[in-house]
């Protein structure tokens, strides 16, 4: 029988019936119906380093990592992430027992929240979120919680959380907090009052915490990362994600990490392993290598993409977009009110026709979609000539 009957149960889980395609997916398939510039989804359109890359080739030839890597990924790896946070954060892990390697970090966020979280627990997200939080949460059983990140015009305009709505939103049944800074997609970092602050919540309420930390090399002007886990109390209940995609800029290589307390990895090593068990095993000693480069590589890798962003804001706001400046990740958000225009999506869908631009809704990231309806996101982790000419084709908004 090819057919259901109207009264058969629906084949997806309940869970996810309010998932369909993501909305990179969807853009990304536009940007190719229509041949047009894909400032949608957030991947680099050239490689990283080239001695990282030969890595990689040398690991295949010499078949270190063409069969199964051990699971919580190799030693050589396992051992750089740890210097690696130990470098640059004064975090010590022990490679053996406190770093799990995992495919890209959307694994390991969908890991830890599986592990983490039952069902009736709530989980505190920062929004708009990146939408693997909310369908991971939902997988996990766990009712998500959100916290909005709002637009401040004092200062220059960019989001910001509110603490008091942040502690409000902590119940008995709050089980964990989800943090994302470098934050997409608004590219707010948190400072350090703020985050000094979630670390207050999570010691006081007992909570634990997966943080996003995939752009932590990204942060612009004065901003710093700071990671949560080098907060008092926070090193013992954090779970740390990173990520050597957007790091080193090969994001199909899917290679991400978290670094937390032995029991902490213990439990989302326990969901990893029936997730995928392995990836990327020569790749993973390429990125072994990537973490020894020198801090010269971070700071042109984060002046570059500093450029790139005020190359990609100058020519939004002259199309006549309200521009929130970011201070990290490799993202623009910006409001169409200005066109008299009140839905993202729509206007989205309507662009590449308009200009041959493809961008995404922020409206997708919001449980409350009027909290972002108006908002658009553009990606600037593309080559000069590709944003020169973009920004050149929506100048033919404002004619």
């Amino acid at each position: 029988m090819s057919g259901m009957t109207s009264s058969a149960r629906p084949l997806l889980n309940r869970r996810l019936a309010e998932f369909g395609t993501t909305i990179f997916a969807e853009m990304s398939a536009l940007a190719l119906q229509t041949g047009s510039i894909n400032l949608g989804q957030g991947f680099p359109d050239t490689d990283g380093p080239e001695e990282v890359r030969e890595a990689a080739v040398r690991a295949l030839r010499d078949g270190r990592g063409n069969q199964y890597p051990p699971g919580p990924g190799v030693p050589e790896l396992r051992t750089a992430i740890a210097a690696h946070q130990e470098r640059r954060y004064g975090l010590s892990y022990d490679p053996d027992t406190e770093v799990l390697v995992t495919a890209g970090a959307t694994e390991a966020i969908a890991a830890a929240l599986l592990a983490l979280v039952e069902p009736g627990d709530e989980v505190v997200a920062l929004e708009p979120y990146y939408d693997s939080y909310a369908a991971c949460i939902a997988m996990a059983g766990g009712t998500r919680v959100p916290v909005t990140l709002r637009p401040h015009f004092e200062g220059g305009a960019r989001f910001r959380l509110d603490l008091d709505e942040l502690r409000a939103a902590v119940t008995d049944r709050t089980r964990l907090l989800l943090i994302n800074t470098p934050h997409n997609p608004t590219g707010t970092v948190l400072t350090r009052e703020e985050l000094t602050a979630i670390a207050e919540l999570a010691v006081e309420r007992d909570l634990l915490v997966v943080t996003d930390e995939v752009y932590e090399h990204l942060v612009f002007d004065e901003a710093e990362h700071l990671p949560l886990a080098t907060f008092p109390g926070m090193r013992e209940r954090t779970v740390t994600i990173g990520s050597a995609g957007k790091t080193f800029s090969f994001t199909g290589w899917k290679v991400g990490w978290i670094t937390a307390d032995g029991p902490l990895v213990a439990a989302v090593r326990t969901a990893k392993q029936y997730l995928t068990y392995v990836s990327a095993g020569p790749f993973q000693y390429a990125i072994a290598e990537a973490l020894r480069l020198p801090d010269t590589y971070f700071d042109s890798f984060r002046a570059d993409l500093q450029r790139k962003r005020d190359l990609l804001g100058d020519g939004l706001r002259a199309a006549g977009f309200e521009v929130y400046q970011p201070q990290g990740t490799y993202f623009i958000t910006t409001d169409i009110a200005p066109f008299g225009e009140k839905d993202a999506y729509a206007f989205c869908r309507s662009l590449p026709e308009r200009c041959g631009v493809v961008a995404v809704p922020n409206s997708v990231f919001y449980d409350d979609p009027n909290a972002g309806r108006s908002q658009v996101r553009f990606t600037f982790c593309k080559r000069d000539d590709v944003l020169t000419e973009a920004t050149s084709r929506l100048q033919r908004l404002a004619s």
